[in-house]
Protein backbone atom coordinates (compact mmCIF):
# COMPACT_ATOMS: atom_id res chain seq x y z
CA UNK A 1 0.00 0.00 0.00
CA UNK A 2 1.29 3.81 -1.18
CA UNK A 3 -0.42 6.60 -0.16
CA UNK A 4 0.57 10.01 -2.00
CA UNK A 5 -0.52 11.79 1.52
CA UNK A 6 -0.96 15.51 -0.01
CA UNK A 7 -2.99 13.55 -3.29
CA UNK A 8 -5.32 11.30 -1.32
CA UNK A 9 -5.90 13.97 1.02
CA UNK A 10 -7.13 16.27 -1.58
CA UNK A 11 -9.25 13.73 -3.07
CA UNK A 12 -10.86 12.63 0.20
CA UNK A 13 -11.51 17.00 0.58
CA UNK A 14 -12.87 16.83 -3.09
CA UNK A 15 -15.37 14.30 -2.49
CA UNK A 16 -16.30 15.80 1.31
CA UNK A 17 -14.90 13.02 4.05
CA UNK A 18 -12.04 12.73 5.99
CA UNK A 19 -10.14 9.46 6.05
CA UNK A 20 -9.83 7.25 8.92
CA UNK A 21 -5.99 5.67 8.57
CA UNK A 22 -7.32 2.68 10.95
CA UNK A 23 -10.46 1.81 9.12
CA UNK A 24 -8.17 2.23 5.90
CA UNK A 25 -5.23 0.03 7.03
CA UNK A 26 -6.95 -3.01 8.48
CA UNK A 27 -9.55 -2.86 5.73
CA UNK A 28 -6.88 -3.39 3.08
CA UNK A 29 -5.57 -5.93 5.67
CA UNK A 30 -8.43 -8.11 5.81
CA UNK A 31 -8.90 -8.72 2.09
CA UNK A 32 -4.72 -10.40 1.73
CA UNK A 33 -1.18 -10.24 3.39
CA UNK A 34 -0.52 -6.10 3.86
CA UNK A 35 2.97 -6.44 3.50
CA UNK A 36 3.59 -2.62 4.42
CA UNK A 37 1.68 0.67 4.65
CA UNK A 38 3.91 3.92 3.03
CA UNK A 39 2.56 7.22 3.80
CA UNK A 40 4.48 10.29 1.85
CA UNK A 41 4.11 13.48 2.91
CA UNK A 42 6.32 16.40 2.49
CA UNK A 43 6.46 18.36 6.28
CA UNK A 44 7.57 22.39 7.05
CA UNK A 45 10.44 22.01 9.41
CA UNK A 46 10.80 25.45 10.50
CA UNK A 47 7.65 25.94 11.71
CA UNK A 48 6.88 25.57 15.65
CA UNK A 49 3.98 24.46 15.07
CA UNK A 50 2.87 21.73 11.68
CA UNK A 51 -1.11 20.75 11.66
CA UNK A 52 0.21 17.52 10.34
CA UNK A 53 2.63 16.54 13.18
CA UNK A 54 -0.11 14.73 14.90
CA UNK A 55 -1.27 12.61 11.70
CA UNK A 56 2.45 12.07 10.92
CA UNK A 57 3.44 10.67 14.58
CA UNK A 58 0.05 8.73 14.92
CA UNK A 59 0.95 6.71 11.56
CA UNK A 60 4.16 6.32 12.56
CA UNK A 61 2.75 4.34 16.00
CA UNK A 62 -0.16 2.94 14.39
CA UNK A 63 1.43 0.31 11.43
CA UNK A 64 2.37 2.61 8.32
CA UNK A 65 5.85 3.26 7.07
CA UNK A 66 6.03 6.98 7.26
CA UNK A 67 8.49 7.90 4.75
CA UNK A 68 8.69 12.67 4.84
CA UNK A 69 11.70 14.91 3.77
CA UNK A 70 11.54 18.72 4.81
CA UNK A 71 9.10 21.07 2.38
CA UNK A 72 11.41 23.50 -0.17
CA UNK A 73 10.64 27.68 0.12
CA UNK A 74 11.10 29.44 -3.05
CA UNK A 75 10.06 32.96 -4.40
CA UNK A 76 7.86 32.67 -7.26
CA UNK A 77 8.21 35.16 -10.50
CA UNK A 78 5.36 37.61 -9.39
CA UNK A 79 7.17 37.62 -5.69
CA UNK A 80 5.12 35.48 -3.82
CA UNK A 81 6.29 32.95 -1.50
CA UNK A 82 5.41 29.24 -2.53
CA UNK A 83 6.35 26.25 -0.58
CA UNK A 84 7.19 22.88 -2.43
CA UNK A 85 6.87 19.41 -1.45
CA UNK A 86 6.77 16.53 -3.92
CA UNK A 87 7.45 12.85 -2.89
CA UNK A 88 6.87 11.22 -6.41
CA UNK A 89 10.90 10.24 -6.62
CA UNK A 90 10.65 8.76 -2.27
CA UNK A 91 7.43 6.57 -3.77
CA UNK A 92 8.13 5.83 -7.46
CA UNK A 93 11.76 4.30 -5.51
CA UNK A 94 9.74 2.50 -2.80
CA UNK A 95 7.50 0.73 -5.54
CA UNK A 96 10.11 -0.53 -7.72
CA UNK A 97 12.18 -2.06 -4.56
CA UNK A 98 9.12 -3.03 -2.98
CA UNK A 99 8.09 -5.13 -6.76
CA UNK A 100 10.23 -8.17 -6.23
CA UNK A 101 7.81 -8.87 -2.78
CA UNK A 102 4.68 -8.64 -3.65
CA UNK A 103 2.21 -9.61 -6.24
CA UNK A 104 -0.21 -6.73 -5.85
CA UNK A 105 0.19 -3.33 -5.52
CA UNK A 106 -2.26 -0.76 -3.91
CA UNK A 107 -1.49 3.30 -5.16
CA UNK A 108 -3.15 6.01 -3.61
CA UNK A 109 -2.67 8.85 -5.92
CA UNK A 110 -4.56 10.11 -8.95
CA UNK A 111 -1.20 11.82 -10.47
CA UNK A 112 -0.46 10.73 -14.02
CA UNK A 113 3.38 11.04 -13.44
CA UNK A 114 2.80 7.47 -12.17
CA UNK A 115 1.41 5.93 -15.42
CA UNK A 116 5.32 4.96 -16.34
CA UNK A 117 5.56 3.83 -12.48
CA UNK A 118 2.69 0.96 -12.95
CA UNK A 119 3.62 0.08 -16.28
CA UNK A 120 7.03 -0.74 -15.39
CA UNK A 121 5.98 -3.14 -12.09
CA UNK A 122 3.31 -4.67 -14.39
CA UNK A 123 6.28 -5.64 -16.47
CA UNK A 124 7.42 -7.37 -13.92
CA UNK A 125 4.36 -9.61 -13.18
CA UNK A 126 2.61 -7.53 -10.25
CA UNK A 127 -0.93 -6.15 -10.42
CA UNK A 128 -1.46 -2.40 -9.58
CA UNK A 129 -4.98 -1.32 -8.32
CA UNK A 130 -5.00 2.89 -8.38
CA UNK A 131 -7.41 4.37 -6.22
CA UNK A 132 -7.96 7.77 -5.94
CA UNK A 133 -11.78 9.38 -7.64
CA UNK A 134 -13.01 10.49 -10.86
CA UNK A 135 -16.08 11.46 -9.16
CA UNK A 136 -14.98 15.53 -7.81
CA UNK A 137 -14.73 18.36 -9.89
CA UNK A 138 -12.44 18.58 -11.81
CA UNK A 139 -11.84 14.40 -11.76
CA UNK A 140 -8.65 13.84 -9.11
CA UNK A 141 -6.80 11.07 -11.07
CA UNK A 142 -5.41 11.52 -14.37
CA UNK A 143 -6.75 9.39 -17.48
CA UNK A 144 -3.75 7.63 -18.45
CA UNK A 145 -2.87 6.70 -14.70
CA UNK A 146 -6.73 5.01 -14.81
CA UNK A 147 -6.21 3.46 -18.15
CA UNK A 148 -2.72 1.89 -16.62
CA UNK A 149 -4.15 0.57 -13.76
CA UNK A 150 -5.03 -3.30 -13.52
CA UNK A 151 -7.97 -2.07 -11.20
CA UNK A 152 -9.09 1.77 -10.26
CA UNK A 153 -10.87 1.88 -7.32
CA UNK A 154 -13.33 4.68 -6.90
CA UNK A 155 -12.16 6.74 -3.36
CA UNK A 156 -16.47 7.24 -2.84
CA UNK A 157 -16.95 3.79 -3.14
CA UNK A 158 -14.86 3.29 -0.43
CA UNK A 159 -16.17 5.95 1.85
CA UNK A 160 -18.53 3.84 3.60
CA UNK A 161 -15.84 1.69 4.79
CA UNK A 162 -13.01 4.14 5.19
CA UNK A 163 -14.52 7.58 6.33
CA UNK A 164 -13.71 8.83 9.50
CA UNK A 165 -16.62 8.82 12.16
CA UNK A 166 -16.91 11.95 13.89
CA UNK A 167 -18.50 12.03 17.14
CA UNK A 168 -20.25 14.58 18.55
CA UNK A 169 -20.29 15.31 23.11
CA UNK A 170 -23.65 14.91 24.63
CA UNK A 171 -23.81 17.63 26.72
CA UNK A 172 -26.16 15.70 29.26
CA UNK A 173 -24.22 12.72 29.42
CA UNK A 174 -21.49 12.45 31.78
CA UNK A 175 -18.42 10.52 30.11
CA UNK A 176 -16.00 11.22 31.92
CA UNK A 177 -14.35 13.41 29.77
CA UNK A 178 -14.41 11.31 26.63
CA UNK A 179 -17.17 12.74 24.86
CA UNK A 180 -17.73 9.70 22.93
CA UNK A 181 -15.05 11.08 20.60
CA UNK A 182 -13.15 9.34 18.24
CA UNK A 183 -9.69 8.94 18.46
CA UNK A 184 -9.00 7.16 15.48
CA UNK A 185 -5.42 8.92 14.54
CA UNK A 186 -5.08 12.43 15.54
CA UNK A 187 -6.58 13.56 12.00
CA UNK A 188 -5.49 17.35 12.52
CA UNK A 189 -7.83 20.09 11.14
CA UNK A 190 -9.29 19.85 8.21
CA UNK A 191 -6.27 21.96 6.25
CA UNK A 192 -2.95 19.92 6.75
CA UNK A 193 -2.14 20.00 3.17
CA UNK A 194 -3.34 23.05 2.15
CA UNK A 195 0.11 25.33 2.28
CA UNK A 196 1.87 22.53 0.51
Amino acid sequence: MFIDGANLYAAARALGFDIDYKRLRDGFASEGRLVRAFYYTALVEDQEYSPIRPLVDWLDYNGYTMVTKPTKEFTDASGRRKIKGNMDIELAIDVMEMAEHVDHILLFSGDGDFRRLVEAVQRKGVRVSVISTVRSQPPMVADELRRQADNFIELQDLAPSIARIHHHRDPMMNTGGMGGSSDHGAQGPNNLYDNL
